[in-house]
């Protein structure tokens, strides 16, 4: 009984930690809605894209410039549970401090935009 016990704690311990590293790359966890443009060792650009009321799930972003292709409405939950209600117009570009959080799109039309994230640099 004591060995199955083990074996179920090594398993769901390998499970959490597999699933918290791949869970953040929203890349990868929202194919649907994230897609890797351009990538190197300085910079990733993603394009994301969300019909109405479509809405993502917990991921993160370092550092990044947003470069609004349409009008969007978005609602952002942050790991802690509070909302944040953004607007960008088409063409805006603005500084986006990296973090958690779960995207929605609560306009009425699909939104488009370019992420461009840096990467830090390696000593």
């Amino acid at each position: 009984m004591k060995q199955l016990h083990s074996i179920i704690t090594v398993i769901f311990a390998v499970i959490l930690l597999s699933g918290y590293n791949f869970a953040q790359d929203a890349a990868k966890v929202d194919p649907k809605h994230y897609k890797v443009e351009f990538e190197n060792d300085q910079v990733r650009v993603l394009r994301i894209t969300y019909a109405p009321g479509e809405k993502s799930i917990m991921h993160e972003h370092p550092n990044a410039v947003v470069v609004y292709l349409t009008d969007a409405q978005t609602k952002m939950t942050l790991s802690d549970g509070k909302t944040v209600e953004n607007k960008g117009k088409k063409g805006d570009t603005l500084w986006n401090a990296g973090g958690k959080h779960l995207p929605q799109n609560i306009g009425d039309k699909s939104m488009e935009l370019i992420l461009v994230e840096l990467k830090s640099k390696k000593k």
